[in-house]
């Protein structure tokens, strides 16, 4: 369920009559808990619920729920907050009630409820942790957003039911415009902008039908009047009843007024979402919710995307933000230094090229109005008018619903912020009517020229728009006036791997880079966004951050990317290095990724953040920051064909191309055999990366030129090579079509007859704490999935079962989602190894063999069994200590203090490596 959903519930459950004997399990199931879970509950021989409370329900590892006499609610929090059954279940949140009083705990942050029962569904994101999801405090305490959402997003299906027509793309303009509007009506009825208590709400209650039969007449009136000044509305014939609504101009109420038809149902929706308090709502929270009611795609997970103020400072903060703080702090009393840091912050541009709903412009603009309020606070002129203009907040979006959503969360944030820093009085008199200028554009940013949305300042480019909603194709040339202001361009773009982008997205990277790199199919689609930032910068002086997925900074896209990034005189100013950005989300879901600053302002100083497991950021000073957000050179990690070090060379396993059917499972294997006891000799066994860390069986038709006579004896055989004859047959590709002469063969066979092979899987989770390797005897033939040394020096397995393997890796190889996708030619042939002595190699071929030891003494355990992050067995754990620090000692002589000095240690190494290599061909040359 989504928070959304999760809302309707348990408002629905408020309302319905308080049933003691059932609440408990009605109050489960609004939070998504399925019937085979109530049933086991409720269930007198089931164990499920182990409550040792009177009228109790106890969930493990989620809520104690007890309902209770009248009066007694919060004695019985405390005897649930007592009882042994709390603890011994885990359990997370407490929960009592009479039906009168409803009050509940949340035992790990402390954080309570108390309220009256029939407002407990006000509280919902309080025990949102129930369903799964994780949240933010914003949330949790202010749940009007989520409701407000969840309103609307009612109104907006039961609108499109009764008014088919506007489900189109012809007008859906219309209906998305309609509902902005009645967003910003709600708002101004709560806020005193309208000079009457939910003037709006209660004009449609007693002007419109309660059939509903003229809802849509009563609404396009008001809407009407709101776009008229005063003195012209008796030209205009108005109804009386709409002379108090104020003139809101900005085009906000202009042009196209008319108003979807309403059904009984729609017209309680409408004046239920009238009923919340719109006050409290969060311009960035809500923004980013409310996005989805108008996308088909998405309205399933409403609430699903709302991205945290905390994320979101960590791109703005070493931005800009941090830099106007240090100011202020220096600054102290001063006036005139306090006046040129304001008259600075008046002139700033903050522009989101991807900016959605307007969370990072929303932010951006709240943290400058507190500076701004404090240095006014400083200079005795608290009561001075912000000079920081909204029309400094620029935008960029593709979806047209966003960017009506964005453009009024800053006038929403524009509003409560006068209200907070000058007070109601003033903020009133200040907000109507509205400016007609306009700052989000609606269109694709790959496509659109970002200079002509927000403009050099030493150029004074005018255009003022006629409506608030303007089409895009109008929106070439934007006004804006403050020369000598800066330029930060921030957001989160959308990601996308290559393989995952339409055919237009495609054509929206073609269009930015096929005229500079001939890779550029390998790009993600985020790479768009920061080669345009990166020419913007060039000719601006501005600096830019973005999110990104890690991939960017990771395997084949950085020597595809950054040397075009550079060769712009772009330098990466500061950077996150790989954490999980997790947003109001289901089951912790979050993708992992990085924040990666770029300026061309040549800063001395540079920082790197990391994100640690508990969630606090330490930060790096460092010279220069390379293409993998390391501390180091300038240097790319480019494909090897051998390795650079002495390990050994490694190759890819045997490719079959044969549709399955030179595979066979232990009973096929065995039926063959019976049947032909010769046939053995073509039956070996096979490992793809499945079978090695699962640790299944499985075997393969292994066939050689000299046994084909004997294999097509063999009906079973002769039946299957026959199918992998028409299999390959009919393949696109000319090489498969000729290998259909040789059905017999792997299409790709690297097999070397051996005494035993090293191997190590292509992919593999980053979960685990060490790259998955392991020895198998010789003859087992290795698939493609796996990568292969044959008969080379054990020591080899304590260098691919290292931490600093890991990292390495983790850093320059392609990443399959948050999986490794290793490479020979990438990862191992690429790894810095120093020189090693024969007793570096006696002592590192011991650690390996303790590795393989320790696994041996919990056979069957499998190598997924083994090396689970947070239950590697004890003795295992030790050996990969012991062969840590022997390979680490080797490198420094102690063990490395972290995963980013193992890097930085890492890059030295390659880039002197590389620099020898280099040097020596050089001389050969000349030679």
């Amino acid at each position: 369920m989504s928070p959304i959903e999760i809302e309707q519930a348990a408002s629905d459950l408020a309302l319905r009559p308080f049933d003691g004997d059932e609440f408990p399990y009605a109050f489960l199931i609004a939070f998504g808990n399925k019937d085979t879970t109530i049933r086991k509950l409720r269930s007198a021989t089931n164990s499920s619920n182990s409550s040792d409370i009177s009228g109790g329900v106890l969930q493990r590892s989620n809520i104690h729920i007890a309902v209770c006499a009248e009066g007694d609610a919060n004695n019985t929090l405390i005897e649930l907050k007592q009882s042994p059954a709390t603890s011994k279940g885990k359990v997370k949140i407490i929960l009592a009630t009479d039906g009168v009083e409803f009050v509940a705990e949340d035992l790990n942050s402390g954080e309570t409820v108390a309220c009256a029962y029939g407002d407990f569904a006000n509280h919902f994101g309080f025990f949102l942790t129930l369903a799964g999801i994780t949240t933010t405090k914003e949330i949790r305490n202010n749940a009007v957003d989520i409701q407000a959402t969840g309103r609307l997003n009612r109104l907006y299906v039961e609108l499109l039911k009764e008014n088919q027509d506007w489900d189109t793309a012809e007008r859906r303009h219309d209906l998305n415009q309609f509902m902005s509007r009645l967003i910003f009506c709600y708002f101004a009825e709560d806020t005193g902008i309208f000079p009457k208590e939910n003037m709006f709400t209660h004009a449609i209650e007693q002007i419109s039908d309660s059939r509903s039969e003229n809802a849509d007449f009563v609404i396009s009136k008001i809407f009407h009047a709101m776009d008229v000044k005063r003195e012209d509305r008796n030209k205009e014939d108005l109804p009386n009843w709409t002379r108090d609504f104020p003139y809101v101009n900005g085009g906000l109420f202009a042009g196209n007024r008319d108003v979807p038809k309403f059904s009984r149902i729609a017209r309680s929706y409408l004046i239920h979402a009238g009923n919340l308090n719109w006050k409290e709502i969060n311009p960035d929270i809500f923004g980013s919710m409310i996005q989805a009611v108008a996308d088909d795609e998405e309205r399933g997970s409403i609430g699903m995307h709302y991205t945290s103020v905390p994320n979101i400072l960590k791109v703005l903060n070493p931005l800009f933000l941090d830099d106007l703080r240090e100011n202020l702090q220096e600054a102290g009393d001063n006036h005139r230094k306090l006046l040129n840091l304001r008259k600075r912050i008046s002139k700033i541009r903050v522009f989101d090229p991807a900016c959605g709903s307007g969370n990072f412009l929303v932010i951006a603009y709240k943290e400058m109005r507190q500076i701004e309020s404090e240095i006014n606070n400083r200079r005795d002129e608290s009561h001075l008018r912000s000079e920081i203009p909204l029309s400094n907040f620029r935008g960029i979006e593709l979806r047209e619903f966003a960017t009506e959503i964005a453009r009024l969360a800053l006038i929403i944030a524009e509003y409560q912020c006068d209200e907070q820093y000058r007070g109601q009085k003033d903020a009133l008199a200040d907000f109507l009517p509205l400016d007609s200028k306009n700052w989000i554009v609606h269109g694709n940013a790959l496509r659109i020229d970002w200079l002509s949305v927000c403009p050099p300042t030493e150029k004074v480019v005018e255009h003022f728009s006629d409506d608030f909603f303007h089409k895009p194709q109008d929106q070439a040339q934007i006004d804006f006036k403050n020369e000598g202001g800066e330029t930060y361009i921030c957001g989160n773009p959308p990601y996308l791997g290559s393989t995952w982008q339409s055919k237009e997205q495609k054509a929206d990277l073609e269009s930015i880079f096929g005229k500079l790199t001939k890779s550029w199919k390998s790009l993600d689609y985020v790479a768009g966004w920061f080669m345009k930032a990166a020419h913007y910068n060039s000719q601006k002086n501005a600096m830019s951050a973005f999110v990104s997925t890690n991939s960017i900074n990771q395997g084949q896209q950085v020597a595809i990317l950054w040397p075009l990034i550079f060769g712009l005189g772009n330098e990466i100013s500061f950077a996150y290095t790989s954490f999980k950005w997790a947003n109001l989300a289901s089951h912790n879901a979050g993708v992992t990724v990085v924040i990666v600053g770029l300026s061309n302002l040549k800063k001395l100083s540079k920082k790197i953040f990391t994100v640690t497991d508990n969630e606090t950021v330490t930060a790096k000073e460092s010279n220069y920051i390379n293409a993998y957000l390391i501390s180091g050179a300038d240097v790319i990690v480019v494909k090897s064909s051998r390795p650079l070090a002495e390990n050994s060379p490694m190759d890819f396993g045997s490719k079959p191309v044969d549709g399955g059917k030179l595979f066979l499972s232990r009973d096929e294997s065995k039926s063959i055999t019976n049947s032909h006891p010769r046939a053995k000799e073509l039956i070996r066994s096979f490992s793809n990366s499945e079978e090695f860390i699962n640790g299944k069986q499985k075997y393969c038709l292994w066939i050689s030129d000299e046994q084909l006579s004997l294999a097509m004896s063999v009906p079973t055989v002769e039946e299957r090579l026959k199918s992998v004859t028409e299999i390959r047959r009919i393949s696109t590709k000319k090489q498969t079509t000729e290998l259909s002469n040789y059905p017999h063969r792997f299409a790709e066979d690297r097999h070397k007859e051996s005494n035993y092979t090293i191997i190590t899987p292509r992919v593999s989770s980053e979960d685990r704490p060490y790259l998955p390797v392991g020895l198998s005897k010789g003859g087992l033939i290795i698939g493609d999935r796996n990568f292969a040394l044959y008969d080379a020096p054990l020591w080899n397995v304590a260098l691919l079962a290292s931490r600093l393997h890991w990292v390495w890796i983790g850093t320059v190889c392609v990443r399959m989602r948050t999986d490794f996708s290793y490479s020979n030619t990438l990862g191992w042939n690429t790894f810095p190894v120093p020189k090693l002595t024969e007793k570096n190699k006696l002592d590192l071929t011991r650690c390996a063999e303790d590795i393989l030891l320790a696994r041996e003494k919990h056979f069957p355990a499998t190598i997924a069994d083994l090396y689970k992050s947070d239950a590697m067995p004890e003795n295992l754990s030790q050996a990969h200590e012991k062969n840590d620090e022997t390979l680490e000692r080797i490198y420094i002589g102690r063990r490395f203090n972290n995963d980013t000095e193992r890097l930085e240690k890492l890059f030295e190494l390659y880039t002197k490596m590389t620099s020898s290599i280099s040097g020596k061909a050089t001389l050969e040359s000349t030679s």
